[in-house]
């Protein structure tokens, strides 16, 4: 294979690139690039992405989509994951690819696993000013998600650390163990107004790791101390282990829950979303959710043409039985790279219908990928843009749901008080 003007992928993890006046900053509270912790030290063979392969062992993935740089990585080495390919981030200059050697070296490369570093942000409320999101504030416990959801437009934000928001977004994790103390420190400034804040609108606050470190918990702790109120979305049945405050904050009306789900069909969910809760496992958690009194929400999100489409119905309906009484949607965005890793994993999971569906996106959005203007980027335009919001809003007429949006309260709020035990009665 001819030199290529491509560096080791692993010097960008263990130093991402400085910040420069094109690259934009991240959102404030989150890790920037210059934060990184450093990782532990990883064999180079562990770091290369697929090689430059025949096009008969590209799985049957396009030029268009894939280039130079995001060819497919061999099954093996990503079984569970969503993404087929690692392909280096926006604003890496430099990348590096594996090739066969003729030693057959590519078969000793390592598979994907879950790799976890320390985020050392100094703030963990993330504000926003959008004006098409019903919140102007968020915590984000993790950055990267071991999902997997194909579609994930939080992907993106893994080149801001110099990463891959292919695979390294899956494999990649960065945990903030210290977001409890940081989130109490900033409730306890004597401008902070309380209003609403949003848990899980980047990356799952519930993802397994969540097991290990019990951030969310944490985080809920101090919320629930404050009387703050929270809305949390989520797809992991692990909510359910924090029900015990979550069931305390509903009384004082002080939460409510969202649980995405995308199909009922589990063999599409785990294609689409490898490592999160199965169809069934969400409804039962929607279920037992609104049993304790907790308010809860559907998201049907993504609505993917010619995928998932046929769904909306029947998930609604389930989640009426299962006691929801709000529902929202989303139509597929595809932001950035998302577009690329979507392609990929749709030419390779239903070629008969890539076509078909990229034509409908493209039409929902204004002859292009993705449009992200302003109350449109979740909605699209268009005949059939309409067609989804329609079904969708007949469906919910017919089962009786958003008659009555929920709000939460901002009325028992209280500051913590610097130095105090106040999470004690949680150790």
């Amino acid at each position: 294979m001819a030199a290529k003007n491509l560096a080791p992928k692993s010097s960008a993890l263990r130093s991402p690139p400085a910040q420069s006046p094109s690259q934009p900053s991240p959102p404030a509270g989150d890790l920037a690039p210059n934060d990184v912790t450093a990782p532990e030290t990883a064999s180079a063979s562990g770091r290369k992405i697929a090689s430059e392969l025949p096009k008969e062992a590209r799985f049957g993935l396009a030029d268009e989509t894939t280039g130079l740089l995001g060819v497919a990585v061999d099954f093996e080495r990503r079984r569970g994951r969503g993404a087929q390919t690692n392909a280096s981030g926006r604003y890496e200059p430099i990348a590096r690819i594996a090739f066969d050697d003729g030693w057959r070296s590519l078969d000793e490369l390592p598979a994907f696993k879950t790799e976890v570093q320390v985020d050392t942000t100094r703030k963990i409320i993330t504000r926003n000013q959008s004006p098409d999101i019903g919140f102007d504030r968020s915590i984000n416990p993790y950055r990267g998600c071991e999902h997997g959801c194909v579609y994930c437009f939080a992907r993106p934000t893994h080149a801001y650390l110099g990463l891959s928001p292919g695979l390294d977004f899956e494999s990649k994790l960065f945990v903030k163990p210290e977001a409890a103390e940081l989130l109490e420190k900033e409730l306890a400034a004597p401008n902070y107004t309380p209003r609403v804040i949003a848990i899980g609108t980047n990356t799952d606050p519930y993802q397994p790791i969540e097991r290990r470190y019990k951030v969310m918990r944490r985080i809920l702790e101090v919320l629930d101390a404050c009387g703050h109120p929270v809305g949390i979305v989520t797809k992991s049945a692990l909510v359910l282990r924090d029900l015990d405050i979550l069931a305390r904050m509903a009384q004082r009306n002080l939460v409510k829950v969202a649980v995405s789900v995308t199909t009922l069909d589990p063999e599409l969910a785990r294609k689409m979303e490898p490592r999160a809760a199965t169809p069934m496992r969400r409804m039962e958690t929607l279920r037992r959710l609104s049993q304790a009194g907790v308010p809860t929400t559907v998201m049907v999100a993504p609505v993917i043409p010619a995928i998932n489409d046929m769904d909306i119905e029947r998930i609604l309906d389930a989640a009426k039985v299962a006691g929801v009484r709000e529902a929202g949607y989303v139509l597929l965005r595809l932001p950035l790279e998302v577009r690329d890793i979507f392609k990929e994993w749709l030419v390779a999971n239903f070629p008969e219908r890539a076509g078909k569906v990229f034509k409908i996106v493209r039409e929902s959005r204004g002859g292009k990928d993705y449009d992200s203007t302003w109350h449109l980027r979740g909605r699209g335009t268009g005949p059939y843009a309409w067609l989804i919001g329609r079904r969708f809003e007949m469906a919910a007429e017919r089962l009786g749901l958003n008659v009555h949006r929920h709000e939460l309260t901002t009325e028992h709020f209280r500051k913590p008080v610097p130095g105090s035990d106040q999470l004690s009665l949680f150790a």
